[in-house]
């Protein structure tokens, strides 16, 4: 069976940079590690596959080689240089380890540089909470329910029915990893009698049939903090699904979702409020009332002659900073002059004689306006046929 090409492997290009081929391998190694996927030998095949593709792209004397010879360059006899194994007398697993270990840091993100058979840190959780607006003002205390896996109480995480204890695998003698030779190579895998723990439960625990966890729903207070936003994530360390072989728990993230309000827009730490002004008083001036977030009321100096999106501004009206931290939003009231409907015959009747009554100056906008637009017309036609009547 031919082996694969390394650039397709890792889903590069053949001119690709050490970036690039970096972050193709470090995406693929996630992926496939043995870790990740404990007992699949497909996968880890592929990530021994994409480990090889790696330290030989990698290596600019070996990626020329390959890039001149093809896989032929590293095969006894081939008459590329460097036939042979690339790897010369190292171990290609431990090869790989090591370029695992430089890609991602000690540890390679699975459990902090466990060993394999070791304890596992246990899984991260998500938890999505939707919120009003009002608790994104003042904060909430509340109670959510997730189902998460627990230790199993019956067998204190072990996974052996009580009296009894996991015994040493011994088709690995522990070690979680079996090897065989293959020509140049030393193949290691997991070892598939122990999935690569190290040890065998002869008797399983009745009650988690030897996972050493069960699943139940449990309930956790939260305290969500004033002036939080939708998107924000809050961290609770060791709320997460407990570890493997009394490995560390995992982390919960709840994520906030803020509901839209009925009345407030909201944008950062500021709030919109449209609202609508009778066409009465934005003409003479006044006041209107208007709600604010904490549930109170405040009143609004309309000005004389206000127009439809002109905001008004109360300071510190707005959202809290988040924690604290900074100063807090704005209210900003915006405008909406409503014409009146629904108008009995008298009120068409004074309107028509404020209609008769008015000047330019009553209305400087529309006035301009028409200034502009014939203006345009004149401009497009030479002519003052498009004038309005």
């Amino acid at each position: 069976m031919s082996k694969p090409d390394y650039y397709e492997l890792l889903g590069v290009a053949k001119d690709a940079d050490a970036k690039t081929l970096k972050s193709a391998y470090r995406k693929l190694a996630l992926k496939y590690h043995p870790d990740q996927n404990p007992g699949d030998e497909a996968a880890e095949a592929r990530f021994k596959e994409v480990g090889e593709a790696y330290a030989i792209l990698s290596d600019p004397e070996k990626r020329a080689a390959y890039d001149r010879f093809g896989h032929a360059a590293f095969e006894g006899g081939a008459g590329g240089p460097g036939g042979g194994n690339p790897f010369g007398n190292m171990d290609p697993g431990d090869i790989f380890d090591n370029i695992f270990s430089q890609v991602f840091g000690a540890g390679g993100g699975f459990g902090g540089g466990r060993r394999r058979n070791g304890p596992a840190r246990g899984n991260d959780l998500r938890y999505d909470l939707e919120i009003t607006l009002e608790e994104a003002y003042s904060g909430k205390d509340t109670t959510i329910s997730l189902p998460a896996a627990v230790e199993c109480g019956v067998c204190d995480g072990s996974g052996a029915e009580p009296g009894t204890s996991p015994e040493t695998c011994p088709t690995c003698s522990g070690s979680g990893r079996v090897r065989a030779t293959q020509g140049f190579f030393t193949m290691e895998r997991t070892c598939a009698r122990c999935s690569g723990r190290g040890k065998v439960i002869s008797k399983p625990c009745r009650t988690c049939h030897g996972a050493g966890q069960v699943r139940e729903d449990r309930r956790l207070q939260v305290k969500i903090p004033a002036g939080v936003e939708s998107g924000m994530r809050i961290r609770l360390s060791g709320e997460g699904e407990p570890g493997l072989h009394g490995g560390p728990k995992g982390d919960l993230y709840i994520f906030v979702d803020v509901a839209e309000h009925d009345i407030f827009e909201r944008d950062g730490p500021n709030l919109y409020c449209p609202a609508p002004v009778p066409m009465v008083t934005a003409a003479l001036g006044g006041e209107i009332e208007i709600p604010t977030i904490d549930g109170g009321r405040a009143r609004v100096t309309v000005p004389e002659g206000a127009q439809t999106g002109r905001k008004l501004r109360l300071r510190g009206k707005g959202m809290p900073s988040l924690r604290g931290s900074g100063q807090g939003g704005d209210l900003f009231v915006e405008m909406i002059v409503e014409t009146p409907r629904n108008l009995s015959a008298r009120q068409k009747e004074l309107l028509q004689e404020f209609c008769e009554l008015s000047c330019a100056d009553c209305n400087p906008e529309s006035e301009g306006f028409l200034g502009r637009v014939k203006k345009f017309w004149d401009g497009v036609t030479g002519e003052d046929q498009h004038r309005p009547n």
